[in-house]
């Protein structure tokens, strides 16, 4: 092999290996941008707790969030045998304090949208500290089998059934005329 021919071959090496480290610092810039933009870093705050007998959609990271921002993360997800609630772990920033009162709602962010956890601060002078559980905690709600049932023609309530109509008359009684009108008693 010719010393031109090594030269133009450690010269195409150089260029493949400069690319590549230009996109591997590309793509750890895109990662580092990505994990501090959606908050991925860990929060410092304090746990707040909810109830809730259905926490579909909800994951260990689920946003939290107070006025459509986000204020938290699910931390932990855990069932108690015992009753069958899950208990939602939530981190919140230190900088939000919210009121004993305050309400928690598990919500869907759009028709197709992740579910995420939504809270409604209450009037209560008295705030929340670590540890304290939710009074009003709401859990998911199936869309789908709403949808589904609403599709179906099937009532959304908990309404008795109509009754059925009178079966037919009796065959051997012959046709059931009404009475006429013009006929005297």
């Amino acid at each position: 092999m010719s010393s031109q021919a090594m030269s133009q071959n450690n010269q195409n090496n150089l260029a493949e290996s400069l690319i590549g480290a230009a996109v591997v610092a590309v793509a750890v810039a895109f990662l580092a941008f990505s994990y501090y933009r959606t908050g991925g870093g860990s929060l410092a705050g304090y746990e707040v707790n909810a109830k809730v007998a259905k926490a579909d959609g909800l994951a260990v990271g689920t946003d939290v969030r107070l006025a459509g921002i986000k204020v938290g993360t699910v931390s932990d997800l855990t069932l108690d045998p015992q009753t069958y609630l899950v208990t939602v772990h939530m981190n919140i920033r230190n900088d939000v304090k919210l009121p004993v009162d305050s309400s928690v709602l598990v919500t869907q962010a759009g028709f197709l949208g992740g579910q995420y956890l939504s809270i409604t601060p209450g009037g209560d002078d008295k705030m929340m500290a670590g540890g304290a559980f939710f009074e009003n905690a709401q859990g998911s709600i199936d869309v789908m089998n709403l949808v589904s049932r609403f599709a179906s023609g099937d009532s959304l309530s908990n309404q008795a059934p109509k009754p059925k109509a009178a079966p037919p008359p009796d065959s051997n009684q012959g046709p059931v005329r009404a009475p006429d009108p013009g006929a005297g008693p």
